[in-house]
């Protein structure tokens, strides 16, 4: 038997074989979406994926402002954020927050299942919403994934 056959093989920066792909966010549900983008950033979706390095793919979120929330989440979810004085706790519903900016519920919703440590922030930057169909990502040649086939 071969010894070189049965040893696990772990994934650093430099070797990593990232990917850029485009999600289309239209009728999707804010939170099955942003869990399976949130794998595609991580890179689970790979047999090579490593837990304490980034070799997830770069993800292109298109038609953000085009995205769905169930029940009465609309009105009722909140966006809580304080400003560092005292007695300055302040709330957003998410009708608010997404009449500001689409792309922030959707940004909001996929770093919350992201790591909460460095990799994390680093992983984070690998995203990239907007909110039209339109990117200016073309330079990188993305490839278009559906996100219903992923589990």
């Amino acid at each position: 038997m071969d010894s070189l056959s049965y040893k696990t093989v772990s994934i650093n920066k430099q070797n990593a074989d990232k990917q850029w792909v485009v999600v289309d966010a239209a009728d999707q549900v804010l939170g099955r979406f942003s869990s399976k983008v949130a794998k595609l950033l991580r890179g689970k979706y790979k047999p090579s994926f490593t837990p304490h390095v980034d070799c997830g793919d770069n993800v292109i979120v298109i038609n953000a402002d085009k995205i769905k929330l169930t029940g009465n989440k609309w009105t009722e979810k909140t966006y809580i954020r304080h400003t560092g004085y005292p007695g300055g706790q302040r709330s957003l519903t998410a009708t608010e927050v997404f009449e500001k900016d689409p792309t922030r519920v959707v940004e909001k919703a996929i770093k919350g299942m992201l790591p909460k440590n460095k990799l994390g922030a680093e992983l984070f930057r690998n995203l990239y919403v907007f909110a039209g169909a339109a990117h200016t990502h073309d330079g990188q040649q993305p490839k278009e994934l559906n996100i219903n086939e992923l589990n």
